[in-house]
């Protein structure tokens, strides 16, 4: 089947008024009675057929396109509004009523579906961003008839792959999509549900990764909104998944940001960044197994394709350096060791242990000068990897790097920032970015974390540290692969804010969001690097054992 590799949301179709029998509108009820709008486009032919769904916040006309190229196949469509959306009744819930909560907006769309005697029962799922997530949360219900889903950009746990990045309000995000979407009042339950409470448990399904019964294909790039999502749901449903969905599951990870497959991506050009991986056709083959249908062309099985395709990046201006090319592997992350790096008082990060009981670095914060957001993983502002060297130079910042690398050095899998920290308020964030040094001094973005201090690393309370209190922060990167050619540096960089990407700790140990009148102050920030409290950055070498782990520290 041809399908277009380049995802797009944007395609423009129209009912075609003499194909009216084939092509079609109706008003499906939910259980509470509210009805949402769905087009029904049937291939040729008496049928039955298998289904493929889109439900979507957008206009669902978009999928008029999809499905002139499923109909080839014998695949029938079908494009839903969620609830609150375009002409669909009801409010929309901002996905709380998509998945296993009170409501089942997903299931019942499906229990219809296999109702109807144009379907015969098996149902696909397809779409990207905000209907990647749809798909992750009508998955925990065990919806009739779902028998693969196609989850791009997205996310199975709204709470804390959206809303919030270790315990960090990501402000900009929440907030422009919301207003993009009119639907600003939602911050209203964001501001009475600021911790992972009951209101939450519909739109966070990493608990209910068993009731999903669907094979998966997830597709997701280096620096996406929702990488850590994409990841997460594909090893939630291949490694704790259903029967069905446990061992059947895919997943391609590209270096790109939002719904994009471009080779351009920031400041930086890949030069395979928008080929193919090696197994391009894989969403064909699981398509045509799992929906029994005959696809021209494909006579591979899922068996046949490696479980995960990755892109591993590297030095785009040396067309000889390693990196830069797809990989394959089984399983995510793959096979290695993890490697740390060691924090010194001289701005070395090195495998060394320090030396000295007496190393700290020290930074001070105001909250109302916060450091400003370049690039990274965001939408409707610039994303991807950008130059950071005008945050690197400002005095709310310190640096470390490893100095020019003598070989190559593999980044591959999940990275953390592990800082002892003593600060002199009741709370602050610790943002850390990890960056690429090109031999020019560009300090390119690779991956960056969060970490708000009060959080203590869990979802549901705050508790203020005390005056002179000396706490390890655990600061999660995410995920990303990448060689850093001999002659680059690795390095790091560690503040209280990166605006607006996130909102600004006011270092009270407050809730978020906060008023503008909320009280706080500055903050002195000391990471301790010491042979007692040794700071670290550890980073997974695939070409590395585990008996390479130096450890220091008291």
């Amino acid at each position: 089947m041809s399908r277009p590799w380049l995802f797009t949301l944007l395609g423009i179709g129209v009912l075609c008024a003499s194909c009216s029998r084939r092509n079609f509108t109706e008003d499906v009820k939910m259980r509470d009675g509210v009805n949402l709008s769905t087009d029904v486009y049937l291939p040729k032919g008496d049928g039955p057929f298998p289904v493929v769904v889109y439900r979507t916040p957008y206009g669902r006309r978009a999928h008029y396109d999809d499905a002139l190229v499923f109909r080839e196949s014998g695949i029938a469509v079908v494009a839903q509004s969620l609830r609150g959306r375009s002409t669909s009744g009801g409010v929309d819930g901002m996905f709380t009523t998509d998945g296993d909560g009170e409501l089942k907006d997903g299931y019942d769309t499906m229990a219809w579906i296999v109702k109807q005697d144009w379907s015969n029962g098996r149902i696909g799922t397809s779409g990207a961003s905000a209907l990647g997530i749809a798909q992750y949360m009508q998955a925990s219900a065990n919806p009739p008839g779902l028998v693969m889903m196609n989850p791009e950009f997205g996310t199975p746990n709204l709470y804390s792959d959206v809303l919030f990045q270790g315990g960090v309000y990501r402000n900009s995000l929440v907030h422009n999509w919301l207003e993009g979407q009119d639907n600003l009042k939602f911050e209203g339950e964001i501001e009475d549900h600021p911790f992972e409470d009951a209101f939450w448990e519909s739109a966070q399904t990493a608990d209910q990764y068993g009731e999903a019964h669907a094979a998966g294909f997830h597709v997701g790039g280096w620096f996406d909104i929702f990488q850590n999502g994409t990841i997460e749901g594909f090893r939630g449903y291949q490694y704790e998944g259903g029967d069905g969905a446990a061992g059947n599951q895919k997943l391609v990870m590209g270096p790109w940001t939002h719904v994009t497959r471009k080779r351009d991506v920031g400041e930086l050009t890949f030069p395979k960044g928008a080929d193919k991986p090696p197994y391009g056709d894989a969403f064909d083959v699981m398509l045509d197994h799992y929906l029994k249908v005959d696809i021209e062309g494909i006579r591979d099985s899922p068996d046949d394709i490696p479980n995960v395709q990755y892109y591993v990046m590297g030095d785009v201006d040396d067309k000889s350096a390693p990196g830069n090319e797809w990989r394959t592997d089984d399983d995510w992350p793959p096979e290695g060791a993890p490697v740390r790096l060691h924090l010194h008082s001289n701005g070395d990060l090195d495998e060394a242990c320090p030396s000295s009981a007496a190393e700290t670095t020290d930074y001070a914060h105001k909250p109302s000068d916060p450091t400003p957001t370049i690039c990274g993983a965001n939408l409707k502002i610039k994303a991807g990897p950008c130059d950071q060297r005008d945050i690197e130079s400002r005095e709310d910042v310190v640096v470390f790097d490893t100095g020019e690398l003598s070989a190559p050095m593999e980044v591959t899998g999940r990275v953390t920032a592990h800082l002892f920290v003593r600060i002199n308020r009741p709370d602050t964030d610790l943002m850390v970015r990890m960056t690429d040094v090109y031999p020019d001094g560009r300090s390119m973005l690779i991956t960056d974390g969060a970490l708000r201090l009060a959080s203590r690393g869990t979802t549901t309370e705050l508790e203020s540290l005390e005056i002179g209190e000396v706490v390890e922060g655990v600061v999660d990167l995410l995920s990303t692969s990448i060689v850093i050619n001999t002659g680059h540096r690795l390095r790091i960089s560690v503040t209280s804010s990166n605006w607006p990407r996130f909102a600004v700790n006011k270092n009270n140990a407050l809730e978020y969001p906060q008023s503008v009148e909320s009280s706080g102050g500055p903050v002195t920030v000391r990471i301790h690097h010491d042979d007692e409290y040794a700071s670290y950055l550890e980073v997974p070498d695939p070409t590395r054992t585990a008996s390479s782990i130096t450890t220091c520290g008291g």
